[in-house]
């Protein structure tokens, strides 16, 4: 310990007293104002050098004393050499562009960020010419074009994003900041993509970093982070403006006003900027009338079927075995009947809608800042999870408070606020309103009895080649006969369903309620309206919050970096017993805190980097858990990098895994923070009711244990390389170890009657209860991608991504999905500012971007409702562009899937076609 505490001292010391001079400046484009990334910072006469980040920033330590001469280059500008006699001051530099042809350029760089080259993880990056000129609907969406990313769209509004597999569109494994912030929904406890994020005039730049990265990031960073950045006031101030129109009724407007103030010395002293975005538009319909999973019967039964976005018409045949022989035989043709249900498009607002504001103020308190920040988002579309939920007038509040020194501390704090507005369950407001009308049991009989008050056994008889109604019945020769008939088999199981939707009335039972009249609106307004499943409601109260504090701090003594942090979170989820058993006699609070330490040295040389990093985190109902990682990031030369990384991650429950009490009719979704005992399983109690005697001794039984947190970990090797000076390689590939997985267990619990009648069942609930996974599971798989920059201007794309899921002979059926194709592939063309001559043509100020998206067919498993198979299918992606800089303003021309080649990318969801638009880009930015 005292040689250990003497070492800490003696680096402590080593940084007090160092002497080195620090030379900080930001490099801009001096045409087009913006800030210059991968710019090389050069102390002319020495090796010393930086390269310029996201904001064109860079900082150059030299141990000499000033003045210094600098020399900054970058590909298509002219090189600049400046003195320096005042290491005070931020040095300013405006780069003047090249006026060169394009058949004469050679490439001695790349448009890959340094920081991106070196990281020991897999980093997938769009920066702010990127997020400008992606053919997708938006930059949240073009984040689906890079390797090993996984995108879905549920609907317009809620589209996913994931990697490493096991995707969902309920995205609880997966981590979004924006600006180090959690993004996430506090009752969902998982963000709804970017519906409630950040407008994309105000985004510098997206990372998406791929697998285990909780060592980094925190609890949560299960399979990935999506780390939004964006601007700060002190980039770009002025205004810009957008506005975009299209199909589908599309209307997008945006504004981004920034305006800095200088102190007397002309320093930037304080800083604002303000951001609106709005958007509507009608959403794509899920209208998938395939049989789902859950059906018994396809769709030519006579009798009907469940149908995927179909809601309420599930099998209601009963106790009683329409397919036994002896229902054969005294209803001819019967077999299994289902309820008539409602689609999807009569229940949901499909008239997508989005605000979302934004204010901040940076002060700047020497060479640290003080910001105060403000986010608020509302909108209505669909999400999709256990069901298809219609999320109406949704709020989200954000605030922070953060003080920051770049690349030195940070402390944060932050609150996050929603409120669930009108939103309400489509599937379970289906099935309340039919049984608003009769009850799927009076609803069942009376089918069953048409086939009798209409004499249907003695019509089915008259039938020529019908088999005549003995012992044995001829089941096979009655089914033959019935095939041969089936018109009119047809029209008997249409009599029998109005039947029942609109006769066999009484004074409790009303005709059903037909979509498109008054009083199915005005059900359907009552239905979703009401909070509670005991008030007869779907709809949802949810007022939850959760609280952050995190902070973190840089020693760079010589020997190496330090890195020392710790965060500490509450959760108030806040529901009045309508999602959480937080009833008013019981108000839930859950804590969680952390806190983390790495190291990273340059050895060899500074050819290799080794970086460690260790973190503890600990939630009130949970063990503490370790989570290290290391990683070694070794440079070949100075085009050619190698990694090798170990990372590990756990997931935390959420606030549903722990506290859910969701009563959905047919069962009770809950949480597990307790375990449970003596649950009787399903399949065993359709053996008990089918069998002749009532035997109970075929119910079996099983228990759970308390949910406990997930876990991963990772080994992964990487290569990165620029070739032949225009050529960007990056491959990797990984192994993951995943334990205790979440999903969940349906079960029953169930009580006999008394003797003499101890076999038959008196009651019985059918739960559906979070648990973890038994057995461990092991993924698989590895990306490509090359960037090919064809002169200044052009650059051809392409990666590739492969997932594997192995079971290990497992048969759990708890391990969650995968969700995932194994293959998928990415190839683009795209051209940036161009301004050259072309074939003869003088080309000026114009930009393309041309993707091919290819996903393997594979099967999305979500709730027993929305699981089957998505086909493979491909997507063109499509934008040209053209600046007037006389007017400061872009016009742009995008559509996404061009070809409208119509795909489901989630089953349960709707299929997505063509979203074609044009954009209007105002810039009056400094």
């Amino acid at each position: 310990m005292t040689k250990t505490l003497l070492c800490l001292l003696f680096i402590l010391q080593g940084s007090v007293f160092s002497f080195a001079q620090i030379i900080k400046g930001v490099i801009s484009d001096e045409a087009k104002k913006e800030k210059i990334i991968g710019a090389v910072v050069r102390i002319k006469g020495t090796n010393i050098a930086a390269i310029t980040d996201v904001d064109g920033k860079f900082e150059i330590q030299s141990d000499k004393l000033p003045p210094y001469i600098l020399v900054i280059s970058y590909v298509g500008f002219e090189e600049q050499e400046i003195t320096v006699g005042d290491v005070t001051t931020v040095v300013q530099v405006k780069l003047k562009s090249k006026e060169i042809n394009l058949k004469n350029v050679e490439i001695t760089g790349s448009r890959i960020s340094e920081k991106q080259k070196e990281a020991p993880l897999t980093i997938e990056s769009i920066d702010l010419i990127g997020i400008k000129e992606c053919p997708q609907t938006s930059f949240y969406e073009a984040l689906g074009s890079l390797k090993g990313v996984d995108l879905t769209s549920a609907s317009l509004g809620f589209t996913v994003v994931n990697t490493r597999g096991f995707n969902s569109t309920s995205p609880v494994r997966s981590l979004q900041l924006i600006d180090g912030v959690d993004n996430q929904s506090p009752g969902l406890s998982f963000s709804l993509g970017n519906f409630l994020g950040s407008s994309e005039l105000d985004v510098l730049k997206v990372d998406m970093i791929a697998g285990a990265s909780t060592a980094y990031y925190g609890p949560n960073a299960f399979n990935g982070v999506i780390s939004m950045t964006t601007r700060s006031p002190f980039v770009k101030p002025g205004l810009e403006a957008s506005v975009k129109m299209g199909e589908r009724n599309l209307f997008e407007t945006a504004i981004r006003w920034a305006q800095v103030f200088k102190n007397k010395n002309g320093e930037e002293k304080f800083g604002y900027k303000l951001n609106i975005f709005y958007m509507k538009a009608h959403d794509w319909e899920a209208n998938n009338l395939s049989a789902s999973s859950n059906s018994a019967d396809g769709i030519n039964n006579p009798g009907g079927y469940d149908a995927v976005n179909r809601y309420g018409d599930e099998d209601i045949t009963g106790s009683n075995n329409a397919t036994s022989l002896s229902q054969q035989a005294q209803y001819p043709g019967l077999k299994r009947w289902y309820r008539s249900g409602y689609l999807e498009k009569d229940i949901v607002n499909y008239n997508s809608k989005n605000l979302k504001t934004a204010v901040a103020f940076h002060y700047k308190l020497g060479k640290a800042e003080l910001i105060l920040a403000s986010n608020f988002g509302t909108g209505t579309t669909v999400y999709q999870g256990d069901n298809r939920y219609s999320l109406n007038d949704i709020l989200f509040f954000q605030n922070r408070i953060e003080i920051r020194k770049e690349n030195k501390f940070f402390l944060r704090a932050y609150a996050t606020n929603e409120d669930a507005g009108k939103s309400y369950d489509a599937v379970f407001t289906a099935i309340l309103m039919q049984n608003a009308a009769k009850p799927d049991n009076q609803w069942s009989r009376d089918y069953r009895n048409y086939w009798i008050y209409n004499d249907v056994f003695n019509r089915a008889h008259n039938l020529p080649g019908f088999p005549p109604y003995q012992f044995p019945y001829d089941t096979t020769k009655a089914n033959e006969v019935m095939a041969l008939y089936s018109d009119t088999v047809i029209g008997w199981h249409n009599g029998a369903e109005d039947y029942a939707n609109n006769g066999a009335l009484s004074s409790e039972n009303h005709e059903y309620y037909a979509p498109g009249t008054a009083r199915f609106d005005s059900l359907l307004n009552s239905v979703s309206s009401r909070k509670t499943y005991k008030e007869g409601g779907s709809g949802f109260y949810d007022k939850s919050a959760l609280y952050h504090v995190q902070g973190e701090y840089k020693f760079t003594p010589t020997v190496m970096d330090i890195i020392v942090g710790g965060n500490l979170r509450l959760y108030r989820p806040s529901s009045s017993g309508t999602i959480f058993s937080d009833t008013a006699s019981q108000k839930i609070t859950n804590n969680e805190y952390g806190f983390y330490t790495g190291f990273e040295k340059k050895v060899l040389n500074d050819k290799l980097k080794l970086n460690l990093t260790v973190r503890v985190d600990k939630n009130e109902n949970f063990q503490a858990l370790v989570s290290p990682a290391l990683s070694a990031v070794y440079f070949l030369n100075k085009d050619q990098i190698l990694r090798v990384s170990f990372s590990s991650a756990i997931r935390n429950p959420t606030m549903s895994d722990q506290y859910l009490y969701y009563n959905v009719g047919r069962a009770i979704l809950l949480g597990n923070i307790t375990g449970y005992d003596s649950l009787a399983t399903i399949p065993s109690l359709q053996i008990y009711t089918n069998s002749p005697t009532l035997d109970k001794s075929l119910v079996k039984y099983f228990s759970l244990d308390p949910v406990r947190p997930e876990k991963v970990k990772t080994v992964e090797v990487g290569y990165r390389a620029t070739l032949f000076k225009n050529v960007f390689l990056d491959a990797n590939y990984y192994f993951s170890f995943y334990t205790d997985f979440i999903g969940y267990r349906i079960g029953a619990k169930i009580a006999f009657e008394n003797p003499p009648f101890q076999n038959r069942l008196k009651s019985y609930q059918v739960y559906r209860i979070a648990s973890n996974a038994s057995d461990m599971v092991v993924t698989q798989g590895g990306s490509i991608g090359i960037n090919y920059f064809v002169g200044k201007y052009f650059a051809l794309t392409g990666n590739y991504t492969y997932n594997y899921l192995d079971r290990r002979n497992s048969t759990d059926p708890l391990i969650p999905a995968f969700n995932t194709p194994v293959n998928k592939f990415n190839l683009g063309f795209n051209g940036r500012d161009i301004d050259a001559r072309i074939f003869g043509a003088h080309i000026q100020r114009t930009g393309f971007n041309l993707n091919y998206k290819w996903i393997e067919g594979f099967r999305f498993e979500g709730s027993p409702q929305f699981t089957g198979f998505v086909n493979s299918y491909s997507i063109v992606d499509f934008q040209v562009n053209h600046m007037i800089k006389s007017i400061h303003t872009t016009i742009k021309a995008r559509a996404s899937n061009i070809l409208n080649n119509k795909v489901y990318q989630v089953y349960g969801g709707p299929l997505i076609g063509r979203l074609a638009y044009i954009s209007v880009l105002v810039n009056l930015a400094d």
